[in-house]
């Protein structure tokens, strides 16, 4: 009798060990700062998908609460968030993430990519592995685990006149991230660089305290500018994706087998972000569609490289002066890894 009552002691408690760990799951609370619609921008599309091979391949081990449209505070906020391990990931832009890490503007270097798979070969191959690293060096507590499709390629929006060549650009007022980078090649091309927090470029534009703004596709979609402007042209001189980065303190707190979990989500992640921006920009959610609501112009080849030369070496001389030895070399290495990218064949 005492053997079975023994049994039924251990029993008892192993399923209330079992019954504890499942009713106490690590939490992962992700914040970013666009709509919760995973079919309409590319941050949504990351997170769901992140989010639902995590909690399913971990057996509910870790639950992921998603917090779109910045309930959590704003972009530059969640990385500190992050940081803090108040929140355990995030989607950061370029722009929110450069007053911890002002080396990202090396990815500023205008008309740097001819097409969209070379961004994939540079983020995903050793520059990416590179400015992780430097990353988590220098913003202590976080962890990055890719670098996600924002959107596609930068465009450019406006409400006076069509943008086909240099001389059109002049005097055009252009809402830019408060990156350095963003507002010189502004300026390089002749505009003026107006920097505005997102939340806010929708009415300035509206109410003319800007006269454009320069963002992928998907977002200049999706954020209805089109009802505030009259012009696009598809410039392509911008590829800003997002860091997808997760608190250090967390990851640390997880098993080995659950941050094998994690990484591969966040590759799952990272190609969602991508096949949604391709589709996106196909599709009427995308330049299919604005093109009925706003009229599109395609920069020619001759334009394109008028531009390029206009803006590219401003952004080296910044990167020269601003961003030390370490911005430097890792400048060369990503101009290095972009001229293996631009002209790989892709056929082979």
């Amino acid at each position: 009798m005492k053997k079975v009552a023994t049994s039924v002691a251990v029993g008892a408690l192993l399923c209330s060990n079992v019954t504890g760990a499942m009713a106490e799951p690590k939490v992962l609370k992700f914040g970013h700062d666009n709509k919760m619609d995973p079919f309409e921008n590319p941050a949504h599309a990351c997170t769901a998908v992140f989010a639902n091979i995590v909690e399913a391949d971990t057996n509910g081990s870790i639950e992921v609460e998603v917090y779109p449209s910045n309930q959590l505070g704003s972009a530059k906020e969640h990385v500190q968030l992050v940081r803090d391990n108040v929140i355990q990931a995030t989607l950061t832009s370029t722009g929110a993430i450069s007053s911890y890490y002002p080396r990202i503007d090396v990815l500023n270097l205008a008309f740097a990519f001819d097409h969209n798979a070379a961004t994939y070969d540079v983020f995903d191959g050793p520059f990416g592995a590179e400015l992780s690293r430097d990353i988590e060096e220098t913003v202590s507590g976080v962890k990055v685990l890719g670098f996600p499709d924002t959107g596609g390629f930068f465009a450019v929006t406006n409400s006076k006149h069509p943008i086909k060549n240099l001389e059109d650009f002049k005097g055009i007022r252009v809402r830019t991230m408060t990156l350095p980078s963003h507002q010189k090649i502004i300026q390089s091309l002749g505009g003026e660089a107006y920097p505005l927090a997102w939340g806010e470029v929708y009415s300035g534009l509206q109410t003319g305290v800007i006269d454009g703004q320069m963002n992928p596709v998907p977002i200049i979609s999706f954020a209805k500018f089109s009802e505030v402007q009259k012009y696009m042209t598809l410039t392509n001189h911008l590829f800003a994706p997002y860091t997808f980065m997760v608190s250090k303190t967390f990851w640390d707190d997880l098993t080995a087998d659950e941050q094998r979990v994690l990484n591969y989500a966040a590759n799952s992640c990272v190609v969602a972000s991508r096949g949604l921006s391709r589709v996106i920009e196909a599709s009427d959610r995308g330049l299919a569609g604005l093109k009925d609501k706003i009229e599109v112009t395609a920069l020619s080849a001759e334009s394109r490289e008028q531009f390029k030369s206009a803006a590219q070496p401003v952004v080296l001389k910044h990167v020269e002066e601003t961003l030390g030895e370490k911005g430097v070399t890792l400048l060369d290495l990503f101009q290095e890894e972009l001229g293996k990218a631009n002209t790989r064949n892709y056929l082979k």
